[in-house]
């Protein structure tokens, strides 16, 4: 079941810089919200807040709230691998486990997380590979290893490993920034799949992809949101000159 997440006040740092500037954002379940801005202006950093991935660097701090759900997501109380398994993540690079074959890449959540046993596990693996449409491809050979795969197959094998463990919300970084237009195409139709029954939040620099796959964008400046709305009376008017000036190119 799709979960909204609603991120409320937020500020981050490192250290002493100060990367986001008091965000405020809804991402509605069942929608496509695509991030957009110049490189460096914190939309990746705005992702890893969101599942708490940010806790892996010393010096970090946070203010703020962020709801996934009705739960604040912030709270030190949460249990963070639960949280990670609710709200997944796919990098601008695919990173399938290296020592895992293809099959186990997908499996090893499942028995991880107690989702199934037995022969479910090798049928979940299955649906998940159907899902993605990595199956026919890899069916013949789900003992090699994941990293055997071409780029695009990579990362498609790495959203299937993120479904087998039943996610409420996707956070993909750039997820198309490292393939061929098929594969990005192909790519692409996953994400228009996937919105049907998860949250997605997705930070392109590609503002045709954007325009082709959300329904709702956030322009990122400087830390801060300038402007949100529905995607399609976006990329025809804009309520700051800000937005309009990256989107026509002549902000980079």
């Amino acid at each position: 079941m799709a979960e909204s997440v609603t991120v409320e006040n937020l500020s981050f740092w490192f250290g002493k810089q100060q990367v986001l500037k008091d965000i405020s954002l809804s991402a509605q379940a069942r929608e496509v919200t695509a991030l957009i801005g110049p490189s460096g202006c914190g939309k990746t950093t705005l992702l890893r807040c969101i599942n708490r991935l940010y806790r892996l660097y010393s010096g970090a701090s946070i203010t703020g709230k962020i709801t996934v759900g009705t739960e604040n997501v912030l709270d030190p109380r949460i249990d963070q691998v639960e949280l990670r398994r609710r709200v997944g993540m796919i990098f601008q690079k695919p990173n399938p486990f290296p020592h895992l074959s293809i099959f186990e890449n997908v499996a090893a959540g499942i028995r991880l997380h107690g989702l199934a046993q037995g022969r479910e596990v090798a049928e979940r693996v299955e649906s998940c590979l159907k899902k993605v449409a990595l199956w026919e491809e890899v069916k013949d050979r789900l003992d090699r290893p994941g990293t055997m795969l071409s780029i695009g197959q990579q990362q498609r094998l790495c959203f299937a490993r993120t479904l087998a463990v039943e996610p409420r919300v996707f956070l993909m970084d750039e997820p198309c920034a490292s393939l061929d237009p098929v594969s990005t195409m192909r790519i692409e139709e996953l994400i228009r799949e996937l919105h049907k029954e998860y949250t997605v939040i997705i930070v392109t620099h590609n503002m045709q992809q954007a325009a082709r796959i959300s329904q709702q964008t956030a322009f990122v400046l400087n830390g801060e949101v300038v402007e949100v709305g529905r995607t399609a009376e976006m990329f025809v008017r804009t309520r700051d000159e800000r937005t309009e000036a990256y989107l026509t190119g002549k902000m980079g």
